[in-house]
């Protein structure tokens, strides 16, 4: 039996998790996955390690991403045959910094790309996440 067989589907009860604040804004993600891509997302992310930053599940067609340290729910994407993604997302100050979906439509294709791949690769996906933080402060210097 292959590895990937017997992983856990992740679903709600597993992580600490808090709901969709009332502050927050939807926006539509226009983008096509491959039916492996699917498969890794609804098998979603219980973290294992430090480094691993997100807990995600499928309900229906409906993906829930939370920060695994806080619960906080930063991204609810509702997937659509069509390729038009309905994407919620945590605009509470005090929980998600974001103020802006053209960023989020940049950062959210950046961590679907990690969370589609088999397997997730949660030690690269913060390495890249860091990285970006310190380039949009300055502190990345070479």
């Amino acid at each position: 039996m292959r590895e990937k067989d017997t992983m856990k589907i992740a679903c709600r009860d597993d992580w600490k998790t808090e709901p969709m604040p009332k502050f927050h804004e939807t926006f539509i993600l226009e983008r096509s996955f491959s039916k492996q891509e699917m498969e890794a997302l609804r098998r979603g992310n219980i973290p294992q390690a430090m480094e691993d930053k997100w807990f995600w599940y499928m309900e229906g067609s409906t993906l829930w991403a939370h920060r695994s340290w806080t619960g906080y729910c930063i991204y609810q994407i509702e997937f659509h045959e069509d390729g038009h993604h309905v994407v919620t997302v945590n605009r509470d100050p005090e929980q998600y910094g974001s103020k802006s979906a053209e960023e989020d439509r940049e950062s959210l294709n950046k961590l679907l790309n990690w969370l589609a791949q088999t397997p997730y690769d949660h030690y690269g996906e913060w390495i890249s996440e860091t990285y970006d933080a310190l380039n949009k402060t300055g502190n990345n210097k070479r």
